[in-house]
């Protein structure tokens, strides 16, 4: 029998409402909004009942969507379901490593809402953004970027679909290059040129902040969007270098395979990271925690 992985979703794949049903259906799910709110009062309000623009704002965005997660994860959890393996995707890491046992709970949940402070900080700096090209190999997304001074390729999710950052005046010409290419270019739903250059400010205060907290050993293993690798001791330098650099996702999930996974559940109130496995390998077994909480209770 092959490994479990838990997958934690970033940022674009929060909607008004997100984790309200899982919150009235699993006990374990509604103390983790309860933690949240007596550290940051207005969690779960924002959550269940946030507009769509609240929700884009990155201070709100990051604490709001690792609450979900970490719920969806404690829910799990709750039903003895527990991971051999566990990654996230941008913010998603720093649920991932919380869910691991890697900061408590509400460690983690504070230094969430900091990441979010200190990127929103940044991203005020810039008029900057961020899209999701498909139909184009990462190949094709670096030649079309290497043509703009500061647009640079960001996410490397799946075959055929590339993240990038940059400059929002530039954005026009670069989609019209990739038109041009045969692609196509998705705006996300984030405000501001996140794993850029764009972000060394933020990377840079956030490392400050994981060096004033207790970083613990923990049996699942934990890999990074910087290098696609396990953790090892080196949590403070991944855990910020990657808010400014690439997330090398497709990389981590082929490792994950590689090393035995070969169920991934994705934690979040998407389906983005679902996808983007079943385009990685179409062989291995990808749910949202929707879908494996269905299955599990029909047992």
């Amino acid at each position: 029998m092959g490994k479990i992985a838990f997958i934690f979703s970033g940022q674009g794949d929060q909607y008004p409402g997100m984790g309200k049903e899982l919150a009235g259906k699993y006990p374990a799910a509604a103390y983790v909004y309860e933690m949240c709110d007596r550290i940051r009062p207005g969690t779960s309000a924002q959550c269940f009942g946030g507009t769509d623009e609240e929700l884009r704002e990155t201070k709100n965005t990051q604490p709001c969507l690792f609450a979900v997660e970490l719920a969806a994860a404690e829910a799990l959890y709750d039903k003895g379901i527990r991971p051999d393996a566990a990654a996230g995707f941008s913010l998603g890491e720093v649920a991932a490593a919380t869910a691991a046992g890697i900061f408590s709970r509400e460690m983690g949940f504070r230094l969430v809402c900091r990441r979010g402070e200190l990127m929103q900080k940044e991203a005020e700096k810039y008029d900057t953004s961020m899209a999701a090209i498909v139909r184009l190999t990462a190949g094709q997304v670096e030649e079309i970027c290497g043509r703009y001074q500061e647009v640079y390729p960001v996410n490397f999710n799946c075959p055929g679909q590339t993240t990038v950052s940059g400059p929002a005046s530039q954005m026009p010409a670069l989609f019209a290059d990739v038109k041009t290419a045969g692609g196509r270019a998705i705006p996300l739903k984030v405000k501001g040129a996140f794993h850029s250059p764009f972000m060394r400010g933020a990377a840079e205060a956030f490392a400050a902040e994981l060096k004033k907290v207790e970083i613990k050993k923990t049996e699942t293993i934990l890999y990074s969007n910087l290098t696609g690798e396990p953790y090892t001791d080196n949590v403070v330098e991944l855990l910020s270098r990657q808010i400014a650099s690439p997330v090398q996702w497709e990389r981590l999930i082929r490792n994950m395979i590689a090393d035995g996974v070969d169920t991934f559940i994705e934690i979040g109130p998407g389906r983005t990271l679902t996808n983007m496995v079943k385009k990685i390998d179409g062989q291995v077994r990808a749910k949202t925690v929707e879908e494996y909480l269905a299955e599990v209770e029909a047992c």
